[in-house]
């Protein structure tokens, strides 16, 4: 009886499990299939289309574009006079090229990764300095200011909003591009720093500060410590808050969608798909191609860190 319930558990448990990765996963396999479907199978419920379309992500990427929409007239002009240069040539193909607002992948793409790079890696380096004061240092209010840095999180986004951009705007930022850019990145820096902090002060402690001591009886500096003993112990986890930061940098639309909006070359992904579904070329497999396009590089950060990231959870729950 007792294996019975045991074995009936076991399977409980696992068909939860599955029920939960299934719902968890559904939307990504329907917004998948929805991008590879012809518009007329968008009615199939099928999640597996009966012809795969490539024809949005080929557009979205700009692959094939430029010949598209020529008359075969021009396409036969052109093969009948050879003596047209190629500027000649590039200058009547540019007049049929497409210039609907089409979702610009790449370039959406390059904002987006230079912004939560740069958060990221600068997030990094004072999370690095500031978990070491927090975890290895002595002065006066150092538990305050540690339970502090969380208090940033007790207040909302759109709470935040208003106060920072009046702030931006009153020094002259927000009108030029490199502003905008920089006053965002100053935002997101202080938005992933405080869970930055918290995460790699709890790793810090679980190194021994024996091995800080002999460092410095052989003459090593408090700098030299951090950069020969620290850092290389603790590598998973800064890996781990880089690329914590680097996704919270990468889905974010609020504060990007107020300070990017009259500039339309520094729209990050999702200000670019917010664009794409309220313009004229809001169609379902464009639309689910771009989502899917912008979803690839999270799930394969998170896929890839997931393990660490546990790891460091533990491993930072330890005191020494």
């Amino acid at each position: 009886m007792v294996r019975r319930n045991t074995f009936l558990r076991r399977s409980g448990f696992a068909l939860l499990v599955l029920a939960i990765v299934l719902f968890s996963i559904f939307p990504f396999i329907q917004m998948l299939s929805i991008s590879l479907k012809y518009p007329g199978e968008w009615g199939n419920p099928s999640l597996i289309p009966e012809k795969i379309n490539l024809e949005a992500y080929m557009e979205l990427l700009n692959i094939g574009q430029s010949t598209k929409n020529v008359p075969e007239s021009v396409l036969n002009l052109l093969n009948e006079t050879p003596d047209l240069t190629k500027e000649q040539r590039d200058a009547i193909l540019s007049k049929y090229k497409s210039t609907g607002d089409v979702f610009p992948f790449l370039r959406y793409f390059g904002n987006s990764f230079m912004l939560s790079f740069s958060a990221a890696f600068f997030t990094v380096i004072f999370a690095i300095f500031g978990a070491y004061s927090f975890s290895r240092l002595r002065f006066p209010g150092r538990s305050f200011i540690q339970r502090g840095v969380l208090f940033v999180y007790m207040f909302g986004g759109i709470l935040l909003l208003i106060p920072l951009y009046k702030m931006f705007v009153s020094i002259g930022w927000i009108s030029v591009p490199p502003g905008a850019f920089l006053s965002l990145l100053i935002i997101y820096v202080v938005q992933t720093l405080p869970v930055s902090l918290y995460m790699l002060g709890n790793y810090f402690r679980t190194i021994p500060f024996s091995i800080e001591e002999a460092a410095m009886i052989e003459g090593a500096s408090r700098f030299g410590t951090i950069w020969r003993i620290i850092i290389p112990l603790s590598i998973a986890a800064i890996v781990t808050v880089f690329i914590y930061c680097f996704m919270i940098a990468w889905n974010e639309y609020l504060f990007a969608s107020v300070f990017l909006k009259n500039f339309k070359d520094l729209y990050t992904l999702p200000m670019g798909l917010k664009a794409l579904f309220t313009s004229k070329n809001a169609i379902w497999d464009r639309i689910m191609a771009a989502s899917v396009l912008t979803a690839t590089p999270v799930i394969i950060l998170f896929i890839s860190i997931q393990r660490n990231l546990a790891g460091g959870m533990a491993a930072g729950g330890v005191k020494e």
